[in-house]
C-alpha cells in the first residue's frame, strides 16, 4: 500500500484525519528529515569549505615546496626527499578510512578545527625543525590534520549539496588544488628568499581556518540530519547499494587501481617536476616553482570541471576521459623543449585532475550510507599510493636519473583502460 503526501501540503500540517500516513508513523516522535534534495544547495558552508580546504591544502603544500631548501640546507638525497613525502602522506592516508568509519556512525561537527590545529602545530614545528627526524615528525603531524579534516569536510559538503554531489564536491575540490597550486608560489617569493623560518608565517591562515570551520562545526551541529541522529535511539538504516555485493568489490578495486595510475604519475610532477626542469632544461628555482604553479594551477581548474560534468553526462565517462585522455600528452612530455613541457603538463593536469570529484562520487553512489568511510577511502589511498610513489621514484631518480623517471610513468595512463570493468551504476538507479 502507497501513502502519498498531498501535493503543497507543509509536511507539519498533515493529521491522522488526512489519512496521509499509517498511525503507526504517525506515533513516533522525531523530528522528520527532508531529503539533502529538498533542502536546497546551501553555497555559504561549501563556499566556506572550499577556503578552509584551500587554506589546509596551501599550507600542506609548504612541504614539498621546501624540497629545494632542504635538499640543499641538510645535504639530503631524492630518496630522503621521497621518504619526506611518504611521512606526510603514510599519516593523512592511513587514518582517513578510520575517521570516516568513526564518523559514519558518529559524527564529529567539531572535528574539523581540531584537525586544523594539528596541522598548525606541524607548520610551527616545520618552521624550526633543525634535524631530518624532526622534519619527518613535521610532515607527519600536518598529514594527520589532513586524515581528520577530509574525510568529515567531505561528508558535510555532501550535506550541503541539495541534490547536486559533484558541484559540491568540485566546489570542495577546487579549493584543495587551488591551495595547492599557490602554495609553490608563495614558497618562491616568501619562502625561498626569507628561509625554512618563513613558514611560521603561514599559522596565521591555518588560525583563519580553525575560524571558519567552526562556524562550519555549527550549521553542521544544527543541520537536520543531525537533529534526527540524537532522536533517534536505534541506529539509522543503511542504504543498499544499486548493484550486487561481489560487483561493488571489483569495483572498488578497479577504482583504487586507477587511483594508484593517477596519484603514483601526480606525484611524480608535484614532487619532481622542479628538478626535472632545472636539471634538464637548468633553469632557476624560482622558474621552477613558477612552472609548478602553473601545472598546479591547471589541475585546480581540471577539479572543479570534473564534478559538473560528471553530474550532467555521468561519472564513468568523466573516469574514462580523464585518466586515458592524459596518456598521449604523458607520452610526449620527456621528449618535449622548455616551452612544450609547460604546455603539456598544463593539459596533463586539466585532463588528469577532472577525474578525482567524479571517483569519489561514483564510490559514494556505489556505497551509499558510507559517506564519510569512502571519502577517507578516496583520500586516503590517494594520500598513500602518492606518498609511495615518491618515495619509490625518488629511489629511482638517485639510481637512474631523475629524466628516466617520466619515461617510466609515461606508461601510467594507459591503466585508465581498466575503467571498462565499472558497473553503470547510474542506468541501474534509473
Amino acid at each position: 500500500m502507497r501513502y502519498q503526501v498531498p501535493v503543497g501540503m507543509p509536511v507539519w500540517k498533515m493529521t491522522m484525519s488526512e489519512n496521509t500516513l499509517p498511525a503507526a508513523a504517525m506515533a513516533q516522535p522525531g523530528p522528520v528529515v527532508r531529503p539533502t534534495a529538498e533542502i536546497g544547495t546551501t553555497f555559504a558552508i561549501l563556499a566556506s569549505l572550499s577556503v578552509c580546504h584551500m587554506l589546509n591544502d596551501l599550507n600542506q603544500s609548504l612541504v614539498p615546496a621546501l624540497y629545494p631548501i632542504l635538499k640543499t640546507s641538510y645535504n639530503l638525497d631524492f630518496a630522503q626527499i621521497g621518504m619526506i613525502t611518504l611521512a606526510f602522506q603514510l599519516t593523512a592516508s592511513m587514518l582517513q578510512p578510520v575517521v570516516g568509519m568513526v564518523t559514519d556512525r558518529r559524527p564529529q561537527p567539531f572535528s574539523l578545527p581540531v584537525a586544523t590545529s594539528c596541522s598548525l602545530i606541524g607548520l610551527l614545528l616545520l618552521s624550526v625543525a633543525h634535524s631530518y627526524p624532526a622534519i619527518l615528525v613535521a610532515a607527519a603531524l600536518v598529514g594527520i590534520g589532513s586524515s581528520v579534516f577530509h574525510p568529515e569536510a567531505s561528508r558535510v559538503a555532501r550535506m550541503a549539496s541539495g541534490g547536486r554531489y559533484g558541484l559540491a564536491q568540485s566546489l570542495f575540490q577546487l579549493g584543495g588544488a587551488t591551495g595547492s597550486a599557490i602554495g609553490p608560489l608563495l614558497a618562491a617569493f616568501i619562502v625561498l628568499p626569507r628561509g625554512q623560518g618563513s613558514v611560521a608565517w603561514f599559522s596565521l591562515l591555518a588560525m583563519l581556518a580553525m575560524a571558519l570551520l567552526t562556524y562550519v562545526g555549527t550549521w553542521y551541529n544544527r543541520h537536520p540530519a543531525m537533529a534526527a541522529r540524537r532522536g533517534r535511539r536505534a541506529p539509522p538504516p543503511v542504504a543498499t547499494s544499486p548493484v550486487p555485493r561481489a560487483t561493488v568489490i571489483m569495483a572498488m578495486a578497479v577504482i583504487l587501481i586507477l587511483l594508484f595510475s593517477k596519484n603514483v604519475y601526480t606525484a611524480s610532477l608535484s614532487s619532481y617536476y622542479t628538478f626535472f626542469l632545472i636539471e634538464k632544461f637548468h633553469v632557476t628555482v624560482q622558474s621552477a616553482q613558477l612552472h609548478l604553479f602553473v601545472f598546479l594551477g591547471a589541475v585546480a581548474v581540471g577539479t572543479f570541471a570534473g564534478g559538473p560534468i560528471g553530474d550532467r553526462f555521468g561519472r564513468k565517462p568523466v573516469i574514462w576521459f580523464s585518466i586515458l585522455g592524459a596518456f598521449p600528452f604523458a607520452l610526449l612530455l620527456p621528449y618535449a623543449s622548455l616551452m612544450w613541457t609547460g604546455v603539456l603538463s598544463v593539459i596533463i593536469g586539466l585532463i588528469l585532475a577532472s577525474a578525482f570529484s567524479a571517483i569519489i562520487v561514483y564510490a559514494q553512489e556505489l556505497m551509499p550510507g558510507r559517506v564519510g568511510m569512502v571519502a577517507g577511502m578516496m583520500f586516503g589511498f590517494s594520500f598513500g599510493l602518492g606518498g609511495l610513489g615518491a618515495a619509490a621514484l625518488g629511489r629511482i631518480a638517485d639510481v637512474t636519473g631523475i629524466e628516466f623517471v617520466y619515461h617510466v610513468c609515461s606508461f601510467l595512463p594507459v591503466i585508465g583502460l581498466l575503467t571498462a570493468f565499472l558497473p553503470n551504476i547510474e542506468e541501474r538507479k534509473r
